[in-house]
């Protein structure tokens, strides 16, 4: 109940606000880990300054240089992260260092499955993406190894493990970095919004 009540508040604040205003602002209880600023709350490096840049509270990628990655290392976390894609574009959010809740082009398929699962379930149960070129919203909740994730308010993945790519052995580490991936596609992202859980 307490989930659903939040996933209904998370629609209703985070799916694509109108002021912008209100973009990049953390509801109580989050930070903001993109401030619509800077690269604050990131590993900065020439590479991510050159290729991840921010305009209008955006943060766009170029499709150049590297993934972004957090500055500190996170265990259970709530997250929610607003994203948005062109055609054939390829992306993902690493929990704890390791791939990934997915991003892409596949309408057969859908956003935010496990993509590197082996032995678990690894695609979304529905697909919620909006059309290409329209913000979407994840808000994922991992405790433990287990991950949920609701995309545009509608559960994809229900307390699914992540695997520990890439040799799959033993369970993923306690903690570890966020990270906006890439394959060489432009991405923009904007309102991630970051919760630590006991």
């Amino acid at each position: 109940m307490i989930v659903s009540t939040t996933v209904a508040l998370a629609t209703l604040v985070f799916i694509a606000p109108t002021d912008e205003s209100q973009l990049n602002t953390p509801p109580e209880g989050f930070i903001a880990l993109f401030n619509g600023t800077d690269l604050t709350h990131w590993k900065s490096d020439n590479d991510a300054a050159e290729h991840w840049t921010v305009k209008d509270g955006i943060l766009h990628y170029d499709g150049k240089g590297n993934s972004l990655v957090t500055a500190k290392d996170y265990g259970d976390i709530e997250l929610y992260v607003d994203w948005k894609i062109g055609p054939k574009a390829d992306s993902g959010i690493y929990l704890r260092g390791k791939p990934q809740v997915q991003i892409w082009d596949e309408p057969e398929i859908g956003s935010g499955g496990l993509f590197n699962n082996k032995v678990g379930e690894s695609k979304p149960l529905v697909v919620a993406d909006k059309p290409i070129g329209e913000w979407n919203t994840f808000h994922i909740i991992m405790k433990g190894e287990k991950v949920t994730v609701f995309l545009n308010g509608e559960k994809v993945v229900d307390d699914v493990a992540l695997e520990n790519w890439p040799n799959y052995d033993g369970p993923i580490p306690a903690k570890g970095t966020v990270e906006l991936q890439h394959h060489g596609n432009p991405l923009e992202f904007r309102n991630i919004y970051l919760k630590e859980l006991d």
